[in-house]
């Protein structure tokens, strides 16, 4: 078995994440393993220093994100408050076409479904699934949320949805291990449920620090993020210290009962490749009309522009476009 870190957040989950990226990778190769993800939160601004410095290091980058998902329509910006506004799930690029439509899952967030987080839903991802590797996420799953009220038959269902989303086989039942009561009690149900829906399991660290001794400064970080004093009784917390990048031996000491759901862990690492090419501007091609080479036709169009836009249209404007171009 060779353990690889799946839900990993790094220091461009802003505000919620101290990992550095070169600290992290540096500590996953001191621990032996030879791949690694990175999911901060709803985006992917640390994906290429993440690829890069994975690369430099021998160690293969997998590229993902920790989606929040709308509960109905990434549209609809009236919803009770709190955390029912989303749920939170894994994705992972198996492939360059997975790392294509992650980037256009990530985006409709932004563009779309954006209300408190960047939010997209069902829609978004089963238009964009292809090449994507799923996982259930933390206790603020749409799963695991539906275990800890009692609701065993939706969470069935919603696992049901998303297998069905992803395809079988790209879609896991995570389990997560902090030390906290309520994550015991989704494992057991997630467990039941592996075997009834034979949805695979996987174990995962959430990771937002590099070390256990981070977990301070970490504590600061989420005062900042909120608003907060450290004094203060009532406010986001971390408890437990046990959000570092773990080893093997570790990891495997949490999950005696689930030997496969470790291994899963280094399948899915060796089921993502990813290649990112550099150096090569990707521009796309657009037609123009006949009679017209690109370039003429984009400075007709800006100089149509211009008329619309400006009146009158200055000496100064025109020697601005003229230098634009």
């Amino acid at each position: 078995m060779a353990f690889t870190h799946l839900h990993v957040h790094t220091e461009y989950s802003l505000l919620d994440g101290s990992n550095k990226i070169k600290e992290y990778v540096a500590r996953v190769k001191e621990l032996g393993m030879n791949s690694a993800a990175i999911t901060d939160h709803g985006v992917m601004y640390g994906v290429i220093d993440f690829y890069r410095a994975a690369r430099e290091a021998g160690i293969k980058p997998i590229l993902g994100c920790e989606v929040y998902v709308a509960p109905n329509s990434r549209f609809d910006k009236e919803l009770t408050g709190g955390e029912e506004r989303y749920h939170h799930l894994v994705l992972l690029a198996e492939n360059n076409t997975g790392y294509a439509n992650l980037m256009k899952i990530v985006s409709r967030g932004f563009t779309e479904g954006y209300y408190y987080k960047p939010r997209v839903d069902m829609e978004v991802l089963q238009e964009f699934h292809e090449g994507i590797i799923a996982l259930s996420a933390c206790l603020a799953g749409e799963v695991p949320r539906f275990i800890l009220k009692g609701m065993k038959e939706e969470a069935r269902m919603a696992a049901r949805k998303y297998e069905a989303c992803f395809g079988k086989g790209n879609y896991f039942l995570e389990l997560q291990d902090h030390g906290i009561p309520e994550q015991r009690t989704v494992n057991m149900e997630l467990l039941q449920m592996s075997r009834e829906l034979d949805i695979p399991l996987v174990t995962t660290n959430d990771v937002h620090y590099t070390y256990a001794e981070d977990a301070i400064p970490h504590d600061i970080l989420l005062c900042l993020q909120t608003g907060k004093k450290l004094a203060d009784e009532d406010r986001m917390r971390y408890e437990g210290g046990q959000y570092y990048v773990k080893s093997e031996a570790e990891m495997a000491a949490l999950f005696p009962y689930a030997p496969q759901a470790l291994e899963n862990t280094k399948k899915i690492g060796d089921r993502c490749h990813v290649e990112i090419e550099f150096g090569v501007t990707k521009l796309p091609k657009y037609d123009v009309p006949d009679g017209y080479t690109s370039w003429e036709y984009l400075n007709k169009l800006c100089w149509e522009g211009l008329e619309e836009k400006y009146h009158p249209v200055t000496e100064d404007l025109k020697e601005r476009l003229i230098y634009v171009l």
